[in-house]
């Protein structure tokens, strides 16, 4: 797909996310929305290698959702990419669906466990070094990097030269309770990931060829990567941009309208 038929797509499955969030009254569309796009570009943008009709193909790449509170976007996405049928998605969060909150390998397509955050990239570290000839691409919340443990798997990661490992992380700026600045200071992620030893680079998380080519760089890399994607909490929906209100709060009717009249351009 060209950037421009991604970003479409995106939009489209952003509206998905809220759809199934607002049908199961609750959910997190702050971090879904703004972890949208890089989700999308991996799934559909050629980077990922993996198999729908064979979630467990012992060649594929992995993801790890380790911001799981996003699962909204990411089973939108998966979907989408035919991994179950799009009908399963009404069951987001209910008992016994295999859509729950956070993500559980009983969902084709998913990894491992998420959600208790800090710990996605240490299981990714872990794949890494099990299947040297794959990639693991993780997903982490800025505001997640708060956690000790990301920073005894970054430690890791180079110390035994995971090249095959990429984390992404979705610098939206906001937590649950405010700003990241407010809360618990993270920045600077680029340069703590670098002093780890890690190789860095910054992006525009809405940016597709900015986002495609550094993923795809990455899987060259010699050193674990870092990609620091700037990118806007709630993005697309007017009432939940930049606003942490919104990270577990649900879309009331008419701001769910609004979002969709925003994201259909």
């Amino acid at each position: 797909m060209q950037s421009e038929q991604l970003r479409q797509l995106a939009n489209r499955l952003r509206v998905t996310a809220l759809e199934m969030i607002c049908g199961a009254k609750s959910g997190h569309p702050g971090g879904s929305l703004s972890a949208m796009d890089i989700l999308v570009a991996l799934y559909f943008g050629g980077v990922l290698k993996h198999n729908p009709k064979k979630p467990n193909d012992p060649q594929r790449d992995f993801f790890v959702l380790s911001k799981g509170h996003a699962s909204a976007a990411l089973y939108a996405v998966l979907a989408e990419r035919g991994f179950f049928p799009k009908k399963e998605l009404v069951k987001f969060r209910k008992i016994s669906s295999n859509l729950q909150g956070h993500p559980t390998p009983h969902t084709p397509g998913v990894e491992v466990a998420t959600g208790s955050l800090g710990q996605g990239l240490s299981f990714s570290v872990g794949l890494a070094l099990a299947n040297p000839k794959q990639h693991v691409f993780a997903l982490l919340g800025d505001g997640e990097i708060q956690e000790g443990q990301v920073w005894e798997a970054a430690m890791a990661a180079a110390h035994f030269g995971c090249g095959n490992l990429t984390a992404v992380i979705d610098n939206n700026r906001l937590q649950i309770d405010g700003s990241n600045a407010e809360v618990m200071q993270v920045e600077p992620i680029q340069e703590k990931f670098k002093s780890f030893g890690w190789r860095t680079v910054k992006i525009d998380g809405h940016n597709f060829d900015q986002i495609l080519r550094e993923l795809k760089k990455a899987k060259s890399s010699k050193k674990p990567t870092a990609i620091i994607a700037h990118t806007i909490k709630g993005r697309g929906a007017p009432v939940a941009e930049n606003n942490f209100a919104f990270h577990g709060v649900p879309l009331s009717c008419d701001e769910l309208v609004a979002a969709k009249k925003n994201l259909a351009n």
